[in-house]
Order: structure tokens, then sequence, then C-alpha cells
């Protein structure tokens, strides 16, 4: 008897999970189902799992493919199911596809060809359904939002989009998703649209998609000048869609966590913020090749800007440019001063220099430090004028963190939580127009 096991959290279960299953039932002569608990799944990172485990199991169960079902409850798991059951292949998805090749060393490892087109018809009785992403750019961190998507329910994506066609189909090949090398086709195929194309081509993508009655997650900045962002959010609001700028910061846990301790006055009244963020470039990558949209300050100026702009609010009273610029005339380093009613801000962004990127947030009793890599926020101290005094704070932040926004953003969809003070409309907009004074400084835009 050839036996077989395969796991998986099964959510929402639909065409692609009853595929896997019916196809690893093929491969052998006894199949075992491990399914994921909710505590597991939430260690593992797996965010926004709507259905109980009894009704995963269940669901798994009413396909007839299981010979036995199994609970899936810790890391390294699967290794002692494996000797414990005698188990011949180990199979999942091929979206996994390398990640359990250590699994040979005690049986063998299939991976099962992806369900690229997951069809809603085994959710309709429960009246639910996945929706359909479509991605629009085919770079790092457009390759970075695949794996993360994957680790949140109730969302799938469907396909890629690049002008480049090579591009859009290398892509869709890695990834095993469908490549379009027609937009319109795009948009009547998927519900949502995440965009990760060049900075410049946000505002036109952000339009098409909107005007095509799709929910957008756009990479920041969204755009670069005030009057586009305005625009978008309120056809978006009039339409009654969703408009996420992707600054993942703002959805992270610990940063969450952060903001709240900032304004609840332990640290009093916040006087002085001092956010850095710098990381050596390589010469030949986009950033650094762009003479108009790229440099310092677009790229990592969002990040930066956000702590200010959540804790100081949107209207500055001045704001100053202090730019180093390399031989090209780009910016490689970037400092923003802000005043504002309540205090100061300095802003710190470089892609040429490299710099001790902390946030610093001072108050009149205290102050905050997170120290690099503030932006994913696992870590910060709060510190008084007893030195010997220090509070410590800590917060899981996992992977590349985007797993986060996706799930704000899809919960925002399904009216199943308030996300948007996260990052507000009025943020954004404050945003964008900071940095179209920026490029307007630099002689980039007029």
């Amino acid at each position: 008897m050839t036996k077989v096991i395969t796991y998986g959290t099964f959510d929402l279960f639909h065409e692609g999970h009853y595929r896997l299953l019916q196809r690893a039932r093929m491969l052998g002569d006894y199949l075992i189902v491990g399914v994921t608990t909710d505590k597991y799944d939430i260690e593992r990172g797996k965010l926004n799992v709507v259905d109980s485990l009894m009704t995963r199991i269940e669901n798994v169960k009413k396909t007839g493919f299981a010979d036995e079902i199994i609970i899936e409850e810790t890391q390294g798991q699967k290794v002692n199911d494996v000797k414990k059951y005698n188990i011949d292949i180990f199979t999942v998805g091929s979206d996994w596809t390398g990640i359990f090749d250590f699994m040979n060393d005690y049986c063998k490892v299939i991976y099962l060809e992806r369900t690229k087109n997951i069809s809603s018809t085994m959710l309709r009785e429960q009246n639910r359904r996945i929706l359909k992403a479509g991605i629009i750019g085919t770079g790092r961190i457009a390759n970075r939002f695949m794996p993360e998507v994957k680790l949140v329910s109730g969302i799938s994506a469907q396909g890629v989009y690049n002008p480049h066609q090579q591009s859009a189909k290398q892509f869709a090949q890695k990834w095993q998703i469908n490549a379009y090398n027609d937009l319109e086709m795009l948009f009547h195929d998927v519900d949502v649209v995440y965009i990760a194309s060049p900075h410049e081509t946000h505002y036109g993508y952000v339009k098409a998609s909107l005007e095509h009655g799709k929910h957008v997650l756009c990479e920041k900045p969204m755009v670069l000048a005030e009057k586009q962002a305005k625009e978008l959010f309120n056809y978006a609001r009039e339409h009654n869609l969703i408009l996420f700028e992707g600054i993942k910061t703002a959805y992270c846990p610990g940063f969450e966590k952060l903001l709240g301790i900032a304004c609840s006055g332990i640290i009093g009244s916040i006087r002085y913020i001092d956010a850095c963020f710098t990381k050596l470039e390589q010469k030949n990558n986009r950033e650094l090749l762009d003479k108009k949209y790229g440099g310092s300050f677009t790229e990592l100026g969002s990040y930066c800007l956000l702590p200010i702009i959540k804790l100081f609010g949107e209207k500055y009273e001045s704001i100053r440019f202090d730019v180093v610029h390399d031989e090209s005339g780009l910016d490689i380093f970037t400092k923003a001063s802000f005043t504002f009613t309540r205090g100061i801000a300095t802003a710190f962004c470089g892609l040429g220099v490299k710099s001790e990127g902390r946030l610093l947030i001072a108050g009149t009793k205290g102050y905050i430090v997170v120290e690099a890599p503030w932006w994913k926020t696992t870590y910060f101290e709060v510190h008084y004028e007893d030195a010997s005094q220090v509070d410590k704070y800590s917060e899981r932040f996992l992977s590349d963190g985007l797993r986060y926004e996706i799930k704000d953003f899809l919960n925002m969809i399904n009216r199943n939580n308030k996300s948007d003070f996260k990052l507000t409309r009025g943020e954004s907009v404050a945003m964008a127009g900071i940095m179209e004074k920026f490029l307007i400084e630099e002689g980039r835009l007029t």
C-alpha cells in the first residue's frame, strides 16, 4: 500500500482545494490529510482564516478523497507524521515548490501543479467568494507580494500584466499564474488590482482600475501630486470602492502599538520626531537610473513621512529640503525638515549614503526609540529622565510584512473591520503633496 499525506488550512473551500486532494489521492492507495488548527495558522503567519476548524475538516471529509484526517498543531509535526504513519509520498501545491525539499530525507516529495483559475462555485452555497487579484508590475516588490498573498485567506492571485510581455510571461511562469498582454482582459477576470509598477505609472493604472470597478491596493508613493490623490480618493468613495496606499509600515502590528504608546501621554507631549531610512542601492537599479522619478525621497520618503504625519498631523507650517546629489543630479540623500505648531520633525532618506536608520519620538516626559529597521517595528523602548527606567515592547513582524496590508485591504472590502484609520485618505493626500513639492523644488515637475 502506498500512503500519501498532504496538509493545508482549507479555508473557504474551493476548486483548487478539491483538485489538490483529488490528485493527491491518485498518487497512492491511502490519503491522509492534515488540517491546521487556528492557533497554528496564527503562529505560522496565516491571516484572516474565516472557517472554523470543524467546518474545514468537514469540507475535506465531504470530498471523499481523504481516508484519514489528522490535525496539524505545531511546527515540525510533518516529519513526525511521516514517520508515525509510514508515509511514502508527501505532497503539497506547486506554489510551495522547494520549501519542503528537506522532506525527501524521509519520503518522496511531489509538488502538484497549482490551479490558476479559482472558481467560486463551491463557495456559493455559503454565500462566500475568494477575491481574484490582478498584479500590475513585475519588479522586486511584486515578487515579494506573491508569497505573502497566499498567506491571507480569501484572496488569490489570478494573473499579471506588464506592457513588456516577456516580463509578464516570466513572472507568471515563476508564480504559476496567468500572464495578460491586454489590460482590459485582466480587468475582466479580477476583482481587485495590486499595482507595483514604476511610480510615474501609478496614477494611470489606479484610475483605469477604479473606472473598471476594481478595488485597488497601490504601492507607495501612490501618486506624486496632491490633486491626483484627491481625485482618485474622491472617485473611489463616490463609487463605493476601496483604494489603499501600500505603505506596509502603516499596517504593521508593532507600528500600531508604537503609535498607541506615543499618543498615550507616557512620554508627555511630543515635540520632536526624527525618522531615518537609508540603504545602499545597486547603481543599475531603477531607483538610481530614473532621473525624473527615482532617487532617495520618492523611494523611501513615504516611510519616513508616515510617523511624522501620524503624530503631528497633515498640516505643517513650513518644510525645507536639503539634498545631496550624485554626479547625474539625482538625489541620493535627502533631509526634509518640518515645523508644526506642536513641534519639529526631520525625515532622512538615503540611497547612496548610509546612516543609522532609527526612529526617535521625543516628548516632554521621555522619548521612544526604535532602531533600524524601525519600519518593521518588532521592538522599541521608552526612556525617561531616570536612565534606569526603560519600558520595552515587542511585536511580531512576519517575513516582508505585506500580508498585514493585504489583510486590512481585504477586510475593508468585506466590511469586516475599519482599518482606514491606519492610513487615512487625508494622510495619503498630504504625503502626495509633499512628494510633489519636493519634485518641483528639484526641477522635475512644473
